[in-house]
């Protein structure tokens, strides 16, 4: 059976001494023999400091956004190369914060992923509707059309992928989908990705609205959804491992 995974964004949230409390927290917490991958996704300010406050240990270290450019003059932006030399090891690319506040095209969330696939880095790829859009009856061609952008882009390295289903009406809101809509939707994805590798078993489909420490255990127990993003529920290491329970 394929190892769930569990990614805590933290959005931009923390400080030097927030970051080494939490992470001394969830060190302390975490299983002797843990059977889930767990990885932290911080903002880039940080990279240095979470680097060093999770070096032997089973934390991977993440972060939130890349630049699809391999360097030049794009004043503000951070390349795959400069987070290689961090030991970063996932990327989220086309959050739907980044899609929404900072305009991000499918186009653009492709090219990052190609960008971050090129230095090793596993991009976490987010896809999801608007309230409005699941309303129209429109869920399944805006996940199929935002995942179909990266599927084209990278070619035959799709099955390095990871793909995350945020649902936007439900992130950072308290709502979440329900463990039958989720499903759904990651039976829909992990549909899209058979039809583009054989190797799509491989993908870890994650779960990321609004995932907590009281509906982590009904959503992870779904034929599909092989872990979860975690936004707010991360920034507290008891319900974060109370998560990461669930998971093994």
């Amino acid at each position: 059976m394929k190892k769930k995974l569990i990614v805590g964004n933290w959005k931009m949230n923390g400080g030097l001494q927030a970051n080494a409390e939490l992470l001394a927290g969830i060190r302390q917490g975490l299983p002797a023999a843990l059977q889930c991958g767990v990885g932290v996704a911080v903002p880039a300010v940080y990279l240095a400091q979470v680097q060093a406050l999770v070096q032997d240990s089973p934390i991977a270290l993440g972060v939130q956004d890349v630049s699809q450019h391999e360097k030049g003059a794009y004043t503000g932006e951070v390349s795959a190369a400069m987070l290689q030399e961090f030991g970063v090891r996932y990327a989220l690319v086309g959050h739907s914060e980044r899609r929404q506040y900072h305009g991000e095209t499918d186009a653009d969330v492709a090219h990052k992923a190609q960008a971050a696939l090129a230095k090793g880095i596993t991009p976490v790829v987010c896809v999801g509707e608007t309230l409005a859009e699941r309303e129209a009856g429109q869920t399944e061609a805006v996940v199929k059309r935002q995942l179909a952008a990266v599927i084209q882009h990278v070619g035959h390295c799709v099955s390095e992928l990871v793909v995350a289903y945020e649902p936007v009406w439900a992130i950072g809101t308290g709502k979440t989908a329900s463990p039958e809509q989720a499903q759904q939707v990651h039976a829909v994805l992990r549909a899209q990705l058979a039809a583009a590798t054989q190797q799509a078993d491989r993908v870890p489909l994650l779960y990321g609205g609004s995932m907590n420490a009281a509906n982590a255990a009904q959503l992870l127990a779904q034929p599909d959804i092989d872990g979860g993003l975690i936004g707010g529920a991360s920034l507290k290491a008891a319900d974060f491992l109370q998560i990461i329970a669930a998971a093994q």
